[in-house]
């Protein structure tokens, strides 16, 4: 069955939505991973790289003076708790964007994905992201897909820097602020309850995806719309 919705924008996660989880666990966190120390030593001077060192170390309880190999400990303990911190998606952005670039990085998507993103804005929906990994990292990951480059689908690109976390109502309501649009014009698909949940409390229109393998296939998505793929739901323009 087929469940219809109308929207101005759809906002999507990435991570268990649009891609397998072991995209970014496995395949983006270990190409990341070995190459934070080299990154960080090859850019002494760019200011965003600077900022984020000096932001690790304030959020890790670093002295000012802790070396590179301090700050990495931190961003690799960070990285094996899966934990959402600011500096470390900036740093993996910035490595994935040069992976991307230089073609060592290409995107996989689940089978329904492109063809469903591509119907939605051929069809004059809005689309928008928001995911925990940084602007730059997302855009960079839409740049080279095996689908191709998809970067032209998309209007706007948000993290937890430029919205907030991704468990705060009030991200959501930045995010609706920035896209000009009211909240119940917006559909929300994401793999995480909790994320729904903060949506939903602005008042946006939320679906879970609940994906045969991944992390939150069998959780409690309560009154959100559930779908295993996103075949199972139409969104038409408002």
């Amino acid at each position: 069955m087929t469940t219809t919705l109308s929207a101005r924008w759809v906002v999507l996660d990435i991570e268990g939505t649009l891609t397998a989880t072991s995209q970014v666990h496995v395949v983006l966190y270990d190409y990341a991973r070995p190459r934070l120390g080299p990154w960080i030593d090859d850019h002494p001077d760019d200011p965003v790289v600077t900022a984020a060192v000096a932001d690790t170390k304030r959020l890790a309880g670093l002295p000012e003076s802790a070396s590179t190999a301090e700050v990495v400990a931190a961003l690799h303990g960070w990285m094996d708790e899966d934990r959402k911190a600011a500096p470390l998606k900036t740093l993996q952005g910035l490595i994935w964007e040069r992976g991307y670039a230089e073609g060592d990085l290409t995107t996989e998507y689940f089978p329904d994905v492109v063809p469903t993103l591509r119907a939605w804005h051929d069809s004059g929906l809005r689309l928008a992201v928001f995911s925990s990994g940084s602007v730059a990292g997302q855009i960079a990951s839409f740049s080279r897909t095996t689908a191709g480059n998809l970067t032209g689908l998309f209007g706007s690109h948000f993290d937890t820097v430029n919205a907030g976390p991704k468990r705060e109502p009030l991200s959501y309501r930045a995010i609706a602020t920035a896209l000009g649009a009211e909240a119940a014009d917006i559909a929300f698909f994401s793999d995480v309850p909790a994320e729904l949940d903060a949506a939903a409390a602005y008042g946006w229109q939320t679906v879970g995806v609940a994906r045969t393998g991944e992390p939150y296939a069998q959780a409690d998505f309560g009154a959100h719309l559930k779908v295993a793929s996103f075949d199972e739901v139409k969104v038409i323009p408002r």
